[in-house]
């Protein structure tokens, strides 16, 4: 079975949040779509990107809040194909780094809807980089492990995740008092050093850092918020030389879109 009238769909990453990391195909695409399936970190700019009449779908999701059920989300982008229109799901950061674009792409397969992959810069590259710490450094950590800080599937593997150099911890934020104790618990130093990058690449992105048994108590006495990255290992320690030499966010230099999204 094949989409009618040649629709398709672009599964399509929108970076951390900043309108000026996205990417010029991703920008095209938006330029041209009939529809517009969007997450809630998408950034209002970037929706203002789409051509003007057409449909924008609001499908986001928040962990331990509302949820749009993932097989709703699959159902509409292929009801949105069939009916042979150029579709762009839209998602923060990369569609593959815990986006659930396997998920959709799996189901439009089964489909038998046209569907392509444009990548997006991920948050955590972009996030801890934009903080002034890079994931992987010579001398210091020849590794770096993605994982999530909280799983519909069980509880991640915390011993494997204790051994990584660096580690980038996405959806930190609820659940960052229960998975540095786990770290800790799994064999990982608690003295190691440890950052939390809020709202990455955002004007008012800001860092909190700490050790890996201090981090969570930081955070909470910061009140800081979602979305949220926990970084550890020693390269946080080269913070302190890199960010004092960082120039000011790039976003505060690029004009501003006066569009709001919109919704329909």
């Amino acid at each position: 079975m094949t989409a009618g009238r040649g629709g398709i769909v672009h599964l399509v990453g929108a970076g951390p949040g900043d309108p000026g990391l996205l990417t010029l195909r991703a920008a095209e695409l938006l330029a041209r779509a009939d529809t517009v399936v969007y997450d809630r970190l998408v950034h209002p700019d970037v929706l203002a990107r789409a051509r003007r009449g057409a449909r924008l779908l609001f499908v986001g999701k928040e962990g331990f809040g509302e949820q749009v059920p993932q097989a709703e989300i699959c159902a509409l982008l292929i009801e949105q194909a069939r009916l042979g229109r150029e579709v762009v799901r839209l998602k923060g950061g990369d569609p593959f780094v815990f986006g659930r674009g396997g998920e959709e792409a799996l189901a439009l397969e089964e489909a038998g809807v046209p569907y392509d992959v444009v990548p997006g810069v991920s948050s955590g590259v972009a996030g801890p980089g934009l903080a002034g710490i890079p994931v992987t450094h010579r001398g210091l950590s020849a590794a770096v492990t993605f994982a999530t800080g909280h799983t519909r599937d069980g509880e991640p593997d915390w011993a494997h995740l204790a051994r990584a150099p660096t580690l980038v911890l996405f959806m930190a934020g609820r659940s960052l008092a229960a998975a540095t104790a786990a770290l800790v618990a799994a064999g990982r130093d608690p003295g190691e050093p440890a950052a939390l990058v809020e709202a990455a690449s955002l004007p008012q992105q800001r860092t909190i850092e700490g050790t890996l048994s201090s981090i969570a108590a930081r955070a909470e006495a910061e009140n800081v918020g979602s979305p949220a990255l926990l970084v550890l290992g020693e390269v946080v320690g080269l913070r302190a030389r890199i960010a004092r030499g960082l120039a000011a966010p790039f976003s505060e230099e690029l004009p501003a879109q006066a569009a709001q999204p919109r919704s329909s």
